[in-house]
């Protein structure tokens, strides 16, 4: 039995790293210093862990980060003063609202109040619209280390059928336009869809975002199809995909781990898309 090949975002991380280190120091020399201002609102503990990761990721590469702690039950319009300030602020090149908000919190006004070129995060209204219109904006992290991914591991997009499952503006939408931008066919699916296996097993990209632990199982998988595990979902103390990964690596031609793989890769994107900000700012 062949086992899929593993589309490590692990290793893939490292080698952007280092490139993106030497950047950073050729940028300095232009008088260029790209800035991350991640705006953290409450306590939540997993918010905590993705912020403390932003930090370690900016100081590795050498991008000037500084981690903006909000109290939880700060009101709209203060958190939207903040955002406000640091766009104004011309070290900061990028800024990042960490989701989810406390529930009182507006999400979608806090992040139009961020400017669209400051947006690294990519979910700013004109961000989103210039990506499906085709134009150039910022693209969103998870979507975008998965098309480097798909790239990188050589894999031929074009005309080929695209399944995602999710619909999320975060991962699902965006990756959707970005296939179609490839030339892929491609079918979005989510909680509503009826038969989804009878989609899945057509996909020969598969991607899986979704947030249900190992949710896309082998008989839903079509033999040689790469797939893409989005899901970060904790087990029994475990964390586990939306891919049931041992049995569907015995399917799949390709495969992205969890953890290991897309998670990486989104912190990875992150990055560059702090860098390619700081520089277009500059402009």
């Amino acid at each position: 039995m062949t086992m899929a090949i593993v589309l490590s975002g692990k290793e893939l991380s490292e080698q952007l790293t280092q490139e993106q280190k030497k950047r950073v120091e050729e940028l300095a020399k232009q008088g260029i210093y790209p800035g991350l201002a991640v705006v953290l609102v409450g306590e939540d503990p997993a918010s905590q862990i993705y912020v403390r990761n932003k930090g370690i990721a900016c100081e590795t590469i050498g991008i000037h980060s500084v981690t903006i702690r909000l109290d939880a039950d700060i009101s709209q319009e203060d958190l939207e003063n903040k955002i406000k300030e640091l766009n104004e602020d011309r070290k900061i090149s990028g800024i990042l609202v960490q989701l989810p908000l406390p529930k009182h919190l507006n999400e979608e006004a806090a992040l139009s109040c961020i400017l669209p070129e400051k947006d690294v995060d990519g979910f700013h209204l004109i961000n989103a619209g210039k990506l499906f219109t085709g134009q150039t904006g910022v693209t969103p992290c998870t979507p975008k280390g998965v098309m480097y991914m798909l790239k990188q591991a050589g894999i031929n997009l074009v005309g080929k059928e695209a399944v995602v499952i999710g619909r999320s503006n975060i991962v699902g939408k965006p990756a959707a336009m970005l296939l179609l931008n490839e030339h892929c066919t491609v079918t979005i699916l989510h909680s509503r869809t009826k038969n989804l296996a009878e989609h899945t097993k057509r996909a020969d990209i598969l991607i899986a975002a979704i947030g249900k632990a190992r949710f896309v199982t082998a008989d839903m998988v079509k033999p040689g199809a790469v797939v893409i595990d989005v899901g970060i979902n904790r087990v029994d103390g475990k964390v586990v995909g939306d891919v049931d990964y041992e049995e569907v690596e015995k399917v799949a031609g390709y495969i992205t781990p969890v953890p290991g793989g897309v998670g990486k890769m989104t912190i990875s994107m992150l990055m560059e898309n702090t860098i390619e900000a700081a520089c277009a700012q500059a402009r």
